[in-house]
């Protein structure tokens, strides 16, 4: 009866043990190599990128979502700025800001969420011109592309150049007086501030990216 008993007890601390690690954790972690391979397939990192692959962290976090509930979120950033933006996030649970979409394999899986409300960090690519603009690229880097910006909720924080926005979904939230759920707030911005962070919406003149959030505010 004893060695039947320990086999029960052996067993039963092998699966609460897998069950921990497969738990989501939050915290700042080095990338899986599911992870990077996953981003790679994605198109979201290259050889000629400003960064290493080495150089990148994914911060797990919780975050209310538009249903309510509390989800697990996971975004990719600098190490450099890691520990940063795990307090932002950590704030934003606390004032039950809500998130769309913040999971991991919708900014790098197999098949992303096409509508592109995802909020997600990293993406190895040039910064966006303007709508103003006839140019579809600055031919320099974006701060996503060094892993040290978010969007957040781009949906509801639309990119905005001379009255247009590209995201037709997203026109109704050109009106930032008009208040609705994921609408970027003073206080939002006050947490990405504590961080030192700058923030798209305060930029000068007619083009104004709500949802970006920066180390140098650009």
């Amino acid at each position: 009866m004893k060695i039947a008993a320990v086999v029960v007890l052996t067993a039963a601390f092998a699966v609460s043990a897998a069950t921990a690690r497969a738990t989501p954790q939050t915290g700042v972690a080095r990338l899986t190599h599911a992870q990077q391979r996953a981003i790679v397939a994605a198109r979201e990192w290259h050889r000629g990128c400003p960064v290493w692959m080495s150089q990148l962290r994914v911060v797990g976090y919780r975050y209310h979502g538009f249903d309510g509930k509390t989800h697990f979120g996971q975004i990719v950033v600098n190490q450099k700025v890691a520990y940063a933006v795990e307090k932002v996030f950590a704030k934003l649970y606390r004032m039950r800001f809500p998130i769309r979409d913040g999971a991991f394999s919708s900014a790098y899986g197999p098949h992303p969420w096409k509508s592109g409300d995802v909020t997600a960090s990293f993406e190895c690519r040039n910064a966006g011109a303007s709508p103003c603009s006839s140019s579809t690229t600055t031919h320099h880097w974006s701060n996503h592309a060094f892993g040290e910006a978010i969007d957040l909720d781009p949906r509801e924080n639309p990119y905005v150049g001379c009255g247009m926005t590209r995201d037709k979904t997203a026109v109704s939230y050109m009106k930032r007086s008009w208040h609705r759920p994921g609408m970027v707030t003073s206080a939002v911005r006050s947490a990405f501030a504590a961080v030192g962070w700058g923030w798209g919406g305060s930029w000068f003149g007619s083009t104004k990216d709500y949802m970006h959030f920066s180390v140098n505010g650009h």
